[in-house]
């Protein structure tokens, strides 16, 4: 399910935050013990997931949001409409600004979706998140 891409069926927020959930089950962190999932669609309604990914050289580690886009990208992907987060202590967790920044190369417009416990679903514009963004607009003044 993971490696193909999904269509969206008109996906609720609440649903594409729980393919997050599922997918953090599969998440690698022996270390930190804090397991991320996410789930993302794109404009043209394909899903995707991601986990995170740790290393014991640190650096090395990649955040499931990134996963995420990177598995649409290499689907041939390019827009991002929006993205679901969750962890495994089920709070609210939010983008790193590492990922902010990749999640803004692929949907500057984005909406980012996080869940809180088993329902309490939010939502965010990536704009409001990462403000004074830098994108490729910045690179052809």
């Amino acid at each position: 399910m993971y490696n193909q891409p999904m269509e969206e069926k008109e996906m609720t927020d609440l649903q594409l935050a729980r393919l997050a959930v599922e997918a953090l089950e599969n998440a690698y962190a022996p270390y930190s013990r804090f397991r991320v999932g996410a789930a993302l669609v794109t404009d043209d309604g394909a899903v995707f997931v991601g986990v995170n990914v740790e290393n014991a050289s640190y650096g090395l580690t990649v955040c499931a949001e990134r996963v995420a886009i990177f598995n649409a990208v290499s689907s041939g992907h390019r827009k991002v409409a929006r993205i679901a987060v969750a962890c495994s202590n089920g709070q609210e967790v939010f983008p790193c600004g590492a990922c902010r920044q990749v999640l803004h190369e692929f949907g500057p417009g984005m909406k980012v979706v996080t869940l809180a416990g088993d329902e309490k679903v939010s939502s965010y514009s990536l704009a409001s998140l990462l403000p004074h963004s830098f994108g490729p607009q910045d690179l052809q003044k």
